[in-house]
């Protein structure tokens, strides 16, 4: 006969199965259940051992304390209570359910109807009640020793000034990469091999930004198509990291990585999803929250609470209006922080975690307990400024402290670029920092993320190669992913040999990554930008675990990786293209330049009809080389840039100062390098058609006369 564990009260605090070194402290928020089961599973979570219910309830919270657990055990949990889902109530203790707080996952998850808590078929079974058992085909939640001998990590804490992020998938950055071990490839510790680290660092990244590495699940339909969610926008555990990115420890391979990665300088940043869970609305399945406590965890609809408040467009959105919600996210955020050694997070969705019963709130209690928080409020913390709801669009209208996706550069520069008019007053704004979106309570120009390309749209060589998407390969015909692309395939679809074409196609993605890189705020490239990436015109690569996902090593752009290199030297050599202010059209002490002058080809200040002509495709600005307060020194050198999205060339008259501008980079010339081309003291400089030019005083330190 088998012993039974001894089972002690235990404490509500904290959260999740707590290993103290003597035993296992087991706790559960549910506010509304009857009862929780605790279940145990032998080494290879098939055999359920034991079923203990948690003796004790306090504070909303289950919990129990066994003496005799250790780090490895293997659990999940039955939730019993009252299955009534038009009171938004739908316990099914039949349903093996995971920890929320679970830091790390054992065994597959496989799909079956038996992980739904109704019986399938109809637009109402939702309102049935299905009995049976689900836990054979589920996941098993670990008991973790959370010991970590770190070797002395030190964060790199990089200023917002000086920061490049590098949007990156950890697994298709080094699928492909000769250099990673076989074994490694795809892993957290493929992306802490000394070849992917030395690329990012030659580049000069500064940040390496993750996309989703909680652990998720594959939607039923996409596996039945043989296709996964590769970029991982389904999560089901929030202190987990995914088992397919590991291959020793959860923890252990994933802090190696940030560990190697801040030896580098490097920062890690995480793509977090907060805002939906993979249980979906009332037709998806139950796996955690939504058996755990479902009236607690989630939005639903006032007065029909059957349904689910749907701002994420994935069926469900979590309540971080309720308390013990915010708990769950900052939780998870500060175990990130503290326990992973991560420097900042990149929030998806995140219009939907500030959401009130009024709707978005600049003052919600996501924003306040983030911003008093002395753990988190010191990281960097990035929003994607939107979600699906009908007033989502929140660009510019996040509280100080945040950073922002600015989607209206992106969509401002790649219509430039394509040959748009019209446009230049507010590429204007969008190169200098758009402080008319974020020139507000101190915010600093570092509150606009520039981006041109991202994991959710075009690469920087389709978007130069495509005028439309080409998804097919997602199953779907076509109909995923966005038609607002702004791209322009230079006269032919695709691949093209028609040397004209790929020598405007090569041109075309210097001049957007030389905007990119030149402009106030932080830029942010998309992994494989730098080398001419594709993805054969695909733009929404989420389901697509292969070779369309994956960066292709073997096919690098050489010429074009030296000139964002290049470009990034620049950046990071001279403060007057990171500046740590906004412009605001001032003398710079000690020159008689102002630290920006807007001037026409004819070398005279912009006037107001200059700024509203229709036909304007181009644009040109000095910079009087003050470095607008950064940490280092006050007085950079002066540069002119010029930019022409116009298809003739258009001569400039130079700004006078005595000693010749020296061309560092015109996009138009061989390599789209110039430092050895000067123009001495021409009067003129002739820049030619869909081109960008950047002259550097030849005097030096800002003192152009």
């Amino acid at each position: 006969m088998a012993v039974r564990r001894r089972v002690w009260p235990g404490s509500p605090y904290p959260l999740g199965a707590t290993w103290d070194g003597k035993g296992v402290n087991f706790a559960l928020f549910s506010a509304h259940a009857e009862k929780v089961e605790l279940c145990l599973f032998d080494r290879n979570g098939q055999r359920e051992t034991e079923r203990i219910a948690l003796p004790e309830y306090t504070d909303e919270v289950w919990h129990g304390y066994l003496p005799d657990c250790r780090p490895g055990q293997l659990y999940g949990y039955r939730v019993h209570g009252p299955y009534e889902p038009a009171a938004g109530h739908r316990f099914n203790a039949h349903k093996l359910l995971l920890d929320p707080y679970v830091k790390e996952l054992v065994g597959p998850f496989k799909w079956t109807d038996s992980h739904f808590g109704f019986h399938m078929g109809h637009a109402k079974s939702d309102l049935s009640f299905d009995r049976r058992d689900n836990a054979r085909a589920m996941p098993k939640c670990r008991v973790v020793d959370p010991a970590f001998i770190w070797a002395g990590d030190r964060r790199p804490v990089v200023p917002w000034s000086r920061t490049v992020i590098y949007e990156a998938h950890p697994r298709g950055m080094t699928m492909r990469h000769p250099l990673v071990p076989a074994e490694l490839r795809g892993t957290f510790l493929g992306l802490a091999q000394p070849a992917i680290i030395d690329h990012l660092v030659k580049l000069g990244v500064t940040a390496l930004e993750l996309l989703p590495v909680h652990a998720k699940l594959d939607e039923r339909d996409l596996i039945d198509q043989g296709l996964r969610n590769y970029w991982g926008y389904n999560p089901i555990a929030f202190l987990a990291p995914d088992p397919g990115y590991y291959r020793q420890s959860a923890l252990g391979d994933f802090r190696t990585m940030a560990e190697r990665l801040h030896e580098a300088g490097i920062e890690v940043l995480l793509d977090v999803v907060y805002n939906h869970t993979a249980e979906g609305n009332q037709l998806g399945p139950t796996l955690s929250l939504k058996g755990i406590d479902n009236l607690s965890y989630y939005r639903l609809v006032p007065g029909e609470e059957r349904f689910y408040e749907n701002f994420s467009g994935c069926g469900n959105t979590l309540n971080l209006r309720h308390p013990r919600v915010l708990q769950l996210v900052t939780d998870s955020l500060r175990y990130w922080v503290e326990e992973m050694h991560v420097d900042g997070f990149r929030f998806d969705l995140a219009a939907s975690l500030a959401r009130e019963k009024s709707g978005f709130d600049g003052g919600s209690g996501f924003f306040d307990a983030v911003r008093q928080d002395p753990v988190l409020s010191r990281v960097k913390l990035v929003a994607e400024p939107w979600d699906l709801g009908g007033d989502g669009y929140r660009l510019g209208g996040f509280p100080p402290g945040w950073s922002e996706w600015n989607g209206r550069y992106r969509d401002t520069v790649r219509r430039f670029w394509r040959g748009e008019g019209g446009l230049i007053g507010d590429l204007a704004s969008r190169v200098t920092g758009s402080s008319d979106l974020f020139g507000w309570g101190g915010r600093r120009p570092w509150a606009s993320i520039n981006f041109l390309t991202a994991h959710d749209g075009f690469t920087l060589r389709d978007l130069v190669s495509y005028g439309h998407k080409h998804n097919e390969a997602n199953l779907e015909n076509n109909q995923d992913g966005t038609d607002a692309n702004f791209s322009w395939n230079c006269g032919v679809e695709g691949d093209s040999d028609d040397p004209a074409v790929k020598i405007l196609r090569t041109r075309q993605m210097r001049n957007l990554m030389a905007t990119l890189l030149l402009s106030q705020g932080v830029p942010m490239l998309l992994a494989g930008d730098e080398m001419g990436r594709t993805q054969a015109g695909n733009n929404n690569a989420y389901c697509q675990d292969n070779e369309i996902g994956w960066i292709d090593w073997s096919h690098l752009d050489e010429e074009f990786l030296g000139f964002v290199g290049k470009l990034m030297e620049l950046r990071r050599n001279h403060p007057v293209f990171r500046r740590g202010r906004f412009f605001t059209g001032r003398r710079t002490p000690g020159t008689t330049l102002k630290d920006i002058t807007w001037i026409t080809p004819e070398g005279r200040e912009m006037a107001h009809q200059d700024w509203t002509a229709p036909f304007a495709r181009s644009l040109a600005f000095l910079l009087g080389g003050d470095g607008g307060q950064t940490d280092e020194r006050e007085l950079d050198d002066a540069f002119l840039v010029l930019m022409n999205g116009y298809v003739e060339p258009i001569s400039y008259l130079l700004p006078r100062n005595g000693h010749g501008w020296e061309v560092v980079v015109d996009t138009s010339l061989p390599g789209g390098l110039g430092l050895a081309h000067q123009s001495g003291h021409a009067e003129r400089y002739v820049l030619q058609p869909r081109s960008l030019a950047v002259l550097k005083h030849k005097h030096g330190k800002g003192t152009a006369r």
